[in-house]
């Protein structure tokens, strides 16, 4: 058996192990972001998959592995993103808001992303903890974030004294506070923050909070 090659089912049948772990994968991700790590059954995962229980374990190993792999694989799709922005032919102040805009524009349209996140927040990231590939891949963003400053202060357009984990932070924080609190801002203040006629409003004032910061005269202070 080859690893791109699953065991042979009954009747000879051998299935593409990239496309099986694929569609495992797939229904874990929603199963897990539905119900939580606790809340989700591999069967359930199984029978909505054309694989067996047994399979998932030959691939995965177990649940708590399962829900690794989804938490590896969501976590490369933003890293992806963040590797392929290219922001190196724009100035510091278009740089940043680029910047900022891929990150909003990603937690958007990855609401499963935000809810596996905060899963795992309440598991204190063991899951995380322990795979060697979240451990390894670092994040691209960082390194796109510290060029942009060093830009912006060689410059002279950069005034705060902030490093790119606290940016990433002050950026990740709004666009995933809009998602993962959209039910309960919009119960207590009803403003629903992913309403489509308020995204460009939302999106831009991402955009204008993190410049502001970083560009704001600290003379006074």
């Amino acid at each position: 058996m080859t690893s791109a090659e699953e065991p042979a089912r009954p009747g000879g049948r051998i299935r593409d192990a990239a496309r099986t772990k694929a569609e495992i994968l797939d229904v874990a991700t929603q199963e897990f972001s539905r119900a939580g790590f606790a809340g989700a059954r591999v069967d359930e995962i199984a029978a909505r998959t054309s694989t067996t229980k047994r399979m998932i374990y030959y691939y995965f190993g177990g649940k708590e592995r399962l829900f690794t792999a989804v938490l590896e694989r969501a976590y490369a799709v933003i890293r992806h993103a963040e590797q392929e922005l290219d922001v190196e032919h724009l100035d510091p102040v278009a740089a940043i808001r680029r910047h900022a805009e891929l990150t909003f524009d990603h937690h958007e349209a990855h609401p499963d992303f935000i809810r596996l996140v905060t899963i795992e927040n309440i598991h204190e990231a063991e899951h995380i903890a322990t795979s060697e590939e979240l451990g390894s891949i670092g994040s691209p963003a960082l390194d796109v974030i510290g060029r942009i400053l060093a830009a912006g202060r060689k410059s002279g357009l950069f005034t705060a004294d902030v490093d790119a984990v606290d940016l990433h932070a002050m950026i990740s924080a709004f666009c995933f506070f809009r998602v993962s609190n959209r039910h309960t801002f919009g119960a207590l203040f009803g403003r629903d923050l992913i309403a489509p006629d308020q995204r460009e409003h939302y999106r831009a004032m991402l955009g204008d909070m993190v410049i502001a910061y970083l560009t704001a005269d600290r003379a006074a202070d």
